[in-house]
This record gives structure tokens, C-alpha cells and sequence, in this order.
């Protein structure tokens, strides 16, 4: 195993995540929001879609969060149980009526086609997730006594509020102290924080972090590590000057134990050039370039990596397999539409093996 974890038999969950989740509204067909006479629900939210796809693959995953007690909330609940996820740590707390607090988030999005990005529109606001406190949550049942072998959280639901940046720094210490692997995606989201707020925030919570995760735009903006040559649209990316970031951010963060990174250009909403590269032991390793990928819905491809490479290192998979397997699963959560993967254990190995794209019959 190129990670050390805590052996199965000792926890009863392979993989916690922490953070909020939302409703996401998206007109039909590529529709404008403006015009919209109907919106498809979609369950969504990065660290719930990390724990959603690993439970898909089999794997003993819960979500930590908490959700006001209304029927718009059991849709998340639902989606979550019949993936077979562990939701018995999510609080249900009273609503009132109106909203004016312990909301649940609304992202309204709208699919680009063409020359015509996607973009969305957050209501999130006053959410039930973002008002979790520090003592809200008995981390140290969870870990010590229930036991899990891998944690991850993220810079989305770290921006929420200012107690979640303490609840953020609470878990992943208990995480630590137990044994537990704990990874980090810095997602960085300009209209939840500033570049300045997120590096304050987040460069002294990566002294717990084992395995963090970014893509081409994070490292700069929530760990102000600049990447000498890149464009600002993001386009021609230069890996070797991405190894030379790498390398610095393990430069002062030695304890880290991998790096992992995932590379979109997007030569338009629907057509995308998709690939990842990961850092272990020294070493680094890139995956499969997919180019010219067909987009249908590029939310939710960077937590398809993670779920991906998290469940490659967490069944053995040595350090290639992993980032190949990551960057399938990533690839193929673009291929529907939604936040959520729907795609199958052995349809991300099949194509990380490189299968071809021939109708099975």
C-alpha cells in the first residue's frame, strides 16, 4: 500500500467527509436561467460528493454535516441513503418557517453550450452547514470510538463562516490524533472569499493535512504558490512549470505525504482538454491526457478525481493505477448531467485500463 491507513477491521468507516450540501436548480436542455419555465433538482455539495461516489463503489463512506428538518433536506438524505452512505452523524435542526436562518443552499445553474460558459448563481446564505460550531460535533467518538480510516474536507465549506474555519481545524486534529489519513481540497470559490481570506485561513490548517488536493487555479489563490508562465486564462498549461510549484509547496510543508492535481483547459463548455498528475514519495506521476473530452456537465469532475484516487490508494493500487483511475472517474462524471457520479465501479476501470469507447453489448 502506498499510503498507510488503519486497517479495515479496526473502523467502521473507511471515509468521513465534512461539509455542506446543496439543492442545485438547472433549467433543461441547456436553457437560460432567465427564461426557465422548468428546473431539474440535483443533489450536490463537494465534500458529500466525494463520500457519495465512494459508498456507489462499495465502500463504507459517511458525510458529517447538518441539514434544517424539512422535506427539501430529505431529498439530500434520500440520494445519500440509497447510495448506501452513513448519514447517522448529519443534525436535523428545527426550521423556521422563513429562512432567516439554518437554511438549506440553493445553487442555480446554468449549463453552457458553444461559445456560452456555464455559470451559477449561489443562494446559500445563512446556511444550516455554515452555522456549525466548534463542540458541535463529538469528533473524538467519531474517530476514537467508531473509528475511520481516511477523512477529507475542503476550502468550500472552510469559506462558509468563521466557525467553520475552527470546525474545519477541530476534526481534522481529532483526525490526527486517531490514526486517521486526512485530505484537503483547497476549491477555492471567489464568490465565498477573497484570495487574501483563503490564504489566511487555510495555510495554517495544512499542518494537519496528509494528502491535498487543488487544481490549476487553487494553489495560487488559497496558497498564494505562483505558477511562473500560466495564463490567465488557464489554457496551454505548463506541467513542468506545475512540478516546480509542487515542489515548493512540499518544500514547506515536508510532512505532506501526497500532492495531487488536477489540469482543465477548456477549449469551450463543451470540450475540454482533462488530465491529473500526483505526487508520492517523491516522485511524479501524470496521468492519461483525455483531449477534447465531450462535456455534458463539468460540475463535479474534480470530486470524481478525488473519489477516484482516494478509492485507488485506499484498495492498494501503487501510484500510477491511482491517478490514471482518479482522472476516469473524473472524465466520466462529466459525462451526465448533475453534481452527483452515476457512474459505475466498472466502467472507471475499464476505461483507466484503457478500454475503448465501442457500444457494449
Amino acid at each position: 500500500m502506498v499510503l498507510k491507513t488503519k486497517p479495515a477491521n479496526t473502523c467502521q468507516l473507511d471515509f468521513l467527509s465534512l461539509g455542506e450540501c446543496m439543492l442545485r436548480l438547472s433549467p433543461p436542455d441547456f436553457q437560460r436561467l432567465e427564461f426557465a419555465q422548468q428546473l431539474e433538482i440535483y443533489v450536490g455539495g463537494a465534500e458529500y460528493n466525494v463520500a457519495y461516489a465512494l459508498a456507489r463503489f462499495g465502500m463504507r463512506a459517511g458525510w458529517v454535516s447538518r441539514l434544517p428538518a424539512h422535506p427539501l433536506s430529505s431529498i439530500i438524505l434520500n440520494h445519500a441513503r440509497a447510495a448506501g452512505m452513513d448519514v447517522s452523524e448529519v443534525e436535523l435542526v428545527e426550521y423556521d418557517g422563513m429562512g432567516k436562518e439554518n437554511r438549506l443552499g440553493l445553487n442555480f445553474v446554468e449549463l453552457g453550450a458553444g461559445a456560452r460558459p456555464s455559470r451559477s448563481l449561489y443562494d446559500r446564505g445563512h446556511s444550516a452547514a455554515s452555522a456549525i460550531k466548534p463542540g458541535d460535533v463529538d469528533w473524538q467518538r467519531i474517530f476514537a470510538e467508531r473509528g475511520v480510516r481516511w477523512f477529507h474536507t475542503g476550502g468550500i465549506f472552510t469559506a462558509l463562516s468563521s466557525s467553520s474555519v475552527e470546525v474545519v481545524k477541530e476534526a481534522m486534529q481529532a483526525a490526527q490524533q486517531t490514526g486517521t489519513l486526512v485530505s484537503y481540497d483547497l476549491n477555492y470559490r471567489s464568490r465565498l472569499w477573497t484570495s487574501q481570506q483563503a490564504i489566511a485561513a487555510t495555510r495554517p490548517l495544512i499542518r494537519w493535512v496528509d494528502v491535498l488536493f487543488g487544481n490549476e487555479e487553487d494553489f495560487q489563490k488559497v496558497l498564494g504558490f505562483e505558477v511562473k508562465g500560466i495564463k490567465k486564462d488557464y489554457t496551454d498549461l505548463k506541467i513542468d512549470s506545475y512540478k516546480a510549484m509542487v515542489r515548493q509547496v512540499m518544500e514547506t510543508y515536508p510532512h505532506l505525504k501526497a500532492v495531487a492535481t488536477t489540469f482543465r483547459e477548456a477549449v469551450s463548455p463543451s470540450r475540454n482538454h482533462w488530465s491529473a498528475m500526483l505526487y508520492l514519495n517523491g516522485r511524479f506521476y501524470q496521468s492519461r491526457v483525455y483531449r477534447d473530452l465531450e462535456i455534458v456537465d463539468r460540475v463535479g469532475g474534480g470530486d470524481g478525481f478525488c473519489s477516484g484516487l482516494i478509492y485507488a490508494l485506499l484498495h492498494g493500487f501503487d501510484a500510477q493505477e491511482a491517478v490514471d483511475f482518479g482522472t476516469a472517474h473524473g472524465a466520466l462524471v462529466q459525462s451526465t448531467r448533475g453534481d452527483t457520479s452515476m457512474i459505475s465501479l466498472e466502467e472507471v476501470k475499464h476505461l483507466a485500463a484503457g478500454g475503448s469507447f465501442r457500444i457494449q453489448r
